[in-house]
């Protein structure tokens, strides 16, 4: 999927709009959230706008999911619509579009590329400063109906014939609204510009209404819920908050055992899991009871953190695709909370442990499902767990009257050692640092790198920092994404 987002608003001469940047760079945001790769450009001139769009034009050949999305004056001339640049001439019409980003080239270019779903989203209708210079009609405000091709929607922020307002926010109307509804899980596109158009009309007092022209021949969502995108196990299991406990079934037994929260219940619970009784539960419960078992083990449970701990002589015996459902679950539980959405900071207690099933070959497919399952949560890592790939980090440090202090951590040789909101520091603005070993230290970064301890390879710089037991690290900063 990508993405070119404009926002102008530096316009010259007092005719600046407010909102175009900050709308541009919140729309950008939310895309990137969504796995769209980026464009975000504000305050163009002609000439920088058309070079973005030829970068984009490039970036097409390779995604089969386009959107451009513009916040900025916009103009109607002879029936054809012009995205005005910072330096567009408006001495007369004539000039004004041959210095403007023609719509009409941009629907030609991505319908001519190889994306399937185009999106082209206009906040472009704000009332035109230069119609009194052009001796304009009102018939000729606002934007001109567009033809949409094939495999295209086009969303206004205006009717003909209105103008978008700017907004008394952060954003304008149009985007404000556009930004409330995105989110909505799996909304089909063209139901989303309706809620759109709702809270516009809401927001303006029926003076402004969106609208679009639509010739989408498939079905797009911005926010797919996880449900909807893994089809191997139920809703309820994988938001297992909404899983109902139903008494005379052995499997529900260990669940509700499990979930005490009570090792004199949870470590009877688990023993009567077995290879034989495991074999008549369905997949969706061994699933629950993985997520549980987890749960259990990093409360503190003897027999759930054994069962973490020894997985392969655990499941000994078991069928193939039963053993799975119960790994399958352990993982999700790292990753993702009792409503399936993806956890701030990961279950982290026996992370390193799980992940060293990786080395079997038996268990990939365990691996392959989390990393489908994040893939389609838009989980963004440095490398992605499941994929068995290695990630090097080098630590740099500094000797200092009290010792080795950690300056810097790089990957990819960019430092990624970062203050978080709440970092420590005195009144003075001198920071305050902990005492961290380097065996500890590597246990903070693969929690915080979200990366296996076996598959983290941590260097240092200078070599003896190491070895050093007596590391100060920076309080409250963090290399968390």
């Amino acid at each position: 999927m990508a993405a070119l987002v404009f926002g102008n608003g530096a316009y010259p001469n007092g005719d600046e709009l407010k909102n175009p940047v900050n709308d541009a760079a919140d729309l950008g945001t939310k895309l990137k959230g969504y796995g769209f790769n980026v464009i975000v450009a504000t305050n163009c001139n002609a000439a920088e706008m058309e070079k973005q769009l030829k970068t984009y034009r490039k970036l097409l050949e390779t995604h089969d999911i386009g959107l451009f999305f513009f916040a900025g004056h916009g103009m109607q001339i002879e029936g054809s619509n012009y995205l005005v640049a910072l330096d567009t001439d408006m001495e007369s019409e004539t000039d004004a579009k041959h210095s403007s980003l023609s719509l009409d080239k941009v629907v030609d270019v991505m319908e001519k590329s190889k994306a399937a779903t185009k999106i082209i989203v206009l906040d472009a209708c704000r009332s035109n400063p230069w119609e009194r210079r052009w001796h304009r009609s009102p018939g000729t405000r606002g934007l001109a109906s567009v033809y949409a091709p094939k495999g295209t929607i086009i969303g206004f922020a205006t009717s003909p014939g209105e103008v978008a307002y700017d907004g008394t926010g952060r954003n304008g109307t149009y985007t404000a609204a556009l930004l409330q509804h995105i989110d909505t899980p799996d909304c089909l596109i063209e139901t989303m510009f309706k809620r759109v158009r709702n809270t516009v009309a809401a927001s303006s007092a029926g003076k402004q209404t969106s609208w679009e022209h639509t010739s989408l021949s498939g079905e797009f969502y911005f926010n797919l819920s996880l449900g909807n995108l893994i089809d191997e196990y139920d809703d309820t299991a994988l938001a297992d908050g909404l899983f109902t406990l139903e008494d005379g079934k052995k499997s529900h037994k260990i669940i509700a055992g499990l979930k005490t929260h009570d090792w004199y219940k949870q470590n009877p619970a688990l023993a009567l899991l077995d290879p034989a009784s495991a074999s008549r539960m369905a997949k969706d419960n061994l699933f629950v009871i993985g997520r549980n078992i987890y749960q259990a083990a990093c409360g503190g449970s003897n027999a759930a953190a054994w069962f973490a701990n020894d997985f392969m002589n655990a499941t000994k015996g078991y069928d193939t695709a039963k053993r799975k459902a119960i790994l399958d679950g352990m993982l999700f539980e790292i990753f993702f909370d009792p409503q399936a959405q993806l956890r701030p900071k990961i279950k982290k207690n026996y992370f390193s442990e799980v992940f060293e099933l990786e080395r079997h070959a038996e268990l990939k497919e365990s691996f392959a499902f989390i990393a489908e399952a994040l893939t389609a949560a838009r989980a963004d890592f440095y490398v992605l767990p499941g994929k068995g790939h290695d990630l090097a980090v080098t630590v740099s440090a500094k000797k200092k009257k009290d010792g080795l202090v950690v300056d810097a951590v790089y990957v990819d040789a960019i430092d990624i050692l970062r203050p978080e909101e709440d970092a420590w520091d005195s009144e003075d603005g001198k920071q305050f640092y902990s005492q961290i070993g380097a065996a500890r230290l590597k246990e903070k970064l693969t929690e915080e790198l979200v990366v296996p301890a076996r598959s983290l390879k941590v260097t240092y710089t200078p070599a003896e920092a190491g070895l050093d037991e007596e590391l100060r690290f920076p309080m409250g900063w963090t290399v968390r994404k």
